[in-house]
């Protein structure tokens, strides 16, 4: 069964992943309208079998360091739905060998409310005065998080933290933590992190 106390081994092995499956040097417009000559799609290694698991045994084992009484993570579509069920299954796995451990289930936030139906905007775990976190794979300027922050807030979830994959040291961290508080912004890796070891494997 899944250990959540990942060897650094692990980790490194993530960062390789991350590194080529989903970094790209070049010319890009980003979503915020910036140029970039670099591109960061973590999806291609967060909805890859090994790199969706690395992700998630990591990010749980963050999760239970962070935000201990956290009983969901979530986040905006699509980026964190990959990380939300990655992280969510491996509660699960863990709990098997230790039944003492609490599940942490997963939602997904929507970027719109929805138009039909129950109209919500929050899909899946969505408990009133429930401690979550809230996840996504690259932060930039913190837009797409913001938008799940608010959408927590507004269900009356309480925010204990906030995680992300890759930073890419471009405000985003300096916006999420004056909208969060007192509660920690965790990311695992930065954008540098990811170009050294690409440069390291083009070597």
């Amino acid at each position: 069964m899944p250990n959540l106390h990942m060897a650094s081994s692990d980790r490194e092995t993530l960062l390789t992943r991350i590194a080529r499956l989903s970094f790209r040097l070049g010319d890009f417009t980003l979503a915020s309208g910036a140029k970039s000559d670099y591109y960061i799609d973590c999806r291609t290694t967060t909805l890859d079998a090994n790199g969706g698991r690395l992700c998630g045994l990591l990010m749980a084992q963050t999760v239970r360091e962070h935000a201990p009484k956290a009983e969901a993570v979530g986040g905006l579509t699509m980026g964190a739905d990959p990380l939300v069920s990655n992280i969510a299954t491996a509660s699960a796995y863990y709990r098997i060998d230790h039944p003492e451990a609490a599940l942490v289930h997963g939602f997904l936030v929507r970027k719109t409310m929805k138009a039909h139906g129950t109209g919500r905007q929050i899909e899946g775990y969505v408990r009133p005065g429930a401690s979550v976190v809230v996840v996504d794979d690259v932060c930039t300027t913190g837009g797409s998080t913001i938008t799940a922050i608010e959408a927590v807030r507004s269900s009356g979830m309480h925010v204990a933290a906030v995680l992300c994959l890759v930073d890419r040291q471009q405000g985003g961290r300096e916006v999420i933590q004056a909208t969060i508080g007192d509660a920690p912004f965790v990311t695992l890796f930065t954008a540098a992190d990811v170009r050294a070891e690409k440069l390291k494997q083009q070597a």
